[in-house]
């Protein structure tokens, strides 16, 4: 009995063990190379899967995910003699199971001493500034070359990037030296730079300042220059009015003397009335060292004489009380009609476009002022149009003219 059991027992492990061995699980995104009698048989992909027991064997199981390598620093010499330690990362994935397993004995292996010497030979060709700042060049050769020697492996480098460039603490101390010098003069050339757009910015405002100080007093010189001539221009046109009221009044008081002369009817005694008296008249002034007197000058006394009542004449100031003090021409409380004699017929000074101020520029054409009418032709005007047209008083004040005319 026991002998039985005991065979049974073996059977049942046997059986165990024979189930154990025909039936394996593989994992999601795994791979098993399977080995019959020692030679490659199959790749087993994810799912249970049936072996051969006691002739089937699992090689390796292989991981079909994309897997992340981080070697350690490898000293590197660059093209100017230094040393650096470079930390590289190569991001790979399998994609055939059976040549990661045949075709190197181990990948990781292989793919750490090519990475590090593609990384001398990359590394090797620049200097120091150019493998700090070339870092995108050094990783695509790096893929490229680690991609295209490890597709025989089975394997397919997706990315290599370089961790970390240590340089030696000398050299480090010198970059950092160069840094602070290089951020010295960029702060150096910032503050410059500042003084510079500040001076410009202060020079503008000057100009703009300037600019508007000269169009200041520029409107100030315009609007002077306006008001001087409006100015003058009244000026002007108040003594244009008054010489024109002038020759109006010497021509009324011309109007009025040739009009009492002729009411008057002057004779030869006060004809030679007014000749005494414009003698002392050329006898003045310094430059007179001589007077010659006149040959008519004893007949116009003798005419004087006899006008004043000599030899039992009779005066020519004797007034006729009948005919009063106008000689009996023009009644003595006749009086002159002044009433209109200082009329200006011209137009106010406010009215005259002259005066109009416009406040614009200085080149304006200035109007031309009218110009007020000689003395000479108003008093030809009144002389034509007064007393005076009568032609005898015309015709006696020639022969006084020419009576009085020295010899």
């Amino acid at each position: 009995m026991d002998a039985a059991l005991i065979a049974l027992l073996v059977i049942a492990v046997l059986v165990i063990v024979v189930i154990a061995k025909s039936v394996t699980i593989v994992p999601q995104a795994q791979a098993k190379v399977v080995e019959r009698l020692g030679r490659y048989s199959r790749t087993l992909s994810p799912g249970l899967s049936i072996l051969v027991p006691f002739i089937d064997r699992v090689r390796a199981t292989i991981d079909l995910r994309e897997q992340v390598i981080s070697f350690p620093p490898q000293p590197v010499i660059t093209a100017d003699n230094l040393q650096v330690g470079i930390d590289t990362v190569v991001y790979f994935q399998v994609t055939d199971p059976r040549l990661a397993v045949y075709g190197i004995a181990n990948y990781i292996t292989g793919m750490e001493q090519l990475t590090t010497t593609t990384l001398r030979n990359v590394v090797g060709g620049l200097n120091l500034e150019g493998a700090l700042t070339g870092r995108d060049g050094i990783n695509s050769q790096l893929r490229s070359v680690l991609d295209g020697t490890t597709g025989p492996w089975g394997l397919r480098v997706a990315r290599v990037e370089i961790k970390a460039i240590d340089p030696p603490l000398s050299i480090q101390d010198s970059m950092e030296k160069q840094m602070r010098a290089d951020r010295d003069k960029r702060a150096i050339i910032l503050t410059a730079e500042g003084q510079r757009q500040a001076a410009i910015t202060s020079a503008e405002g000057e100009k703009a300042a300037a600019i508007l100080s000269a169009e200041g007093k520029k409107q100030s010189a315009i609007l002077e220059a306006e008001a001087e001539r409006q100015s003058r221009i009244l000026r002007a046109e108040g003594e244009r009015a008054a010489l024109y009221l002038q020759a109006q009044g010497q021509a009324k008081s011309i109007e009025t003397v040739f009009q009492a002369i002729h009411d008057g009817k002057p004779d030869q005694g006060l004809l030679a009335y007014q000749y005494l008296q414009t003698l002392p008249k050329i006898a003045q002034g310094d430059a007179n060292k001589m007077w010659i007197v006149p040959s008519e000058f004893s007949k116009a006394l003798e005419g004087l004489a006899n006008l004043g009542g000599a030899e039992g004449g009779t005066s020519w100031m004797d007034v006729d009380p009948e005919k009063g003090a106008g000689n009996g021409s023009r009644p003595a409380d006749g009086g002159l009609d002044t009433s209109s004699w200082f009329e200006s017929h011209l137009p106010a000074a406010a009215d005259q476009p002259e005066a109009r101020i416009e406040l614009s520029s200085i080149t304006d054409s200035v109007p031309a002022v009218p110009t007020p009418p000689p003395l000479s032709e108003v008093t030809a005007d009144v002389r034509d149009s007064g007393p005076a047209a009568d032609p005898a008083v015309r015709e006696q004040f020639s022969a006084t003219e020419e009576g009085d005319a020295p010899r």
